[in-house]
């Protein structure tokens, strides 16, 4: 069996211009099935031409692409069967309630039971209590939380999330990734691009950096940190960052355990 056959997502030097202005360069990655990837880079830096490429809404110029083992070109039906995708701007109606934005996208994918479908999504998603209630009265958390809700209509195997917490607050942020964790301990595929280096740290399994269209990096975090030079150790008190004084303030349930970083949870220090 080939690698790419292994892959929720393969792709060969794939290179993509607009005009004279060369976006893509001979991008190469693969990412595993039920896994986090992240895709890191500057704005303009091509993030989302490779995810249009991959969800079939743009051709690439030149180079192999594979979608849940379908070929980006000779098999975009079958891809599209197989993915969903959520936007930089959320594509729920504001007219609508929670609800009935999640029943309309699964009657139109004609399933069976949509209201159920919708009830057990608000469910996953903590907005059972605000499903009644229209679209223009949500948070952009929530709105966000109900986008990516509306994407999984379907079970798709592949979910592209292109800069999913733009725009938001550091609450939301947060809600926003304890729902994509969820989703790949679920077995989802889960293909996010981002230029928030703490996002990409927090959530992917692997992670690649694009500049100049081209991956210059790419593995675990662990993998990445090895390509840096030994840091010199040093015993030096740690001081407080913004995110642990924001969950302190506001009594976060979720907030870093400092052993998790290396911290001494007595003594608030840390090897640097």
């Amino acid at each position: 069996m080939t690698a790419e056959m292994t892959q929720a997502v393969w792709v060969e030097d794939l290179h993509k211009s607009f005009g004279d202005v060369k976006v893509l360069d001979g991008v190469d990655f693969d990412v595993a099935a039920g896994s986090i990837f992240a895709l890191l880079g500057s704005n303009g830096a091509g993030k989302t031409t490779i995810v249009k490429i991959l969800a079939t809404l743009v051709k690439s110029d030149t180079g192999s692409a594979k979608v849940a083992g379908y070929d980006v070109k000779t098999h975009a039906h079958q891809v599209r069967d197989s993915i969903s995708l959520a936007g930089q701007f959320t594509a729920v109606d504001e007219i609508l309630t929670g609800r009935e934005n999640l029943v309309l996208i699964a009657r139109l994918r004609r399933l069976q039971r949509p209201t159920a479908i919708a009830d057990e999504l608000l469910g996953r998603f903590q907005l059972t209590d605000a499903g009644h209630r229209r679209v223009s009265t949500y948070s952009g958390g929530m709105r966000r939380r109900l986008d990516i809700a509306m994407s999984l209509i379907g079970n798709p195997s592949v979910i592209f999330l292109d800069e999913p917490t733009t725009g938001l607050d550091a609450q939301a942020r947060l809600d926003v990734w304890r729902s994509v964790r969820q989703l790949a301990d679920q077995g989802t595929t889960i293909f996010l691009t981002t230029q928030y280096l703490d996002e990409a740290e927090q959530l992917a399994d692997r992670i690649a950096i694009l500049h100049d269209g081209r991956i210059i990096a790419r593995g675990s975090l662990s993998e990445l940190k090895n390509l840096l030079p030994p840091a010199k150790v040093d015993l030096v008190e740690k001081q407080p960052t913004l995110e642990d004084i924001f969950l302190t303030i506001v009594g976060a349930s979720h907030q870093p355990d400092p052993a998790a970083k290396g911290v001494d949870p007595l003594n608030n220090r840390e090897l640097m």
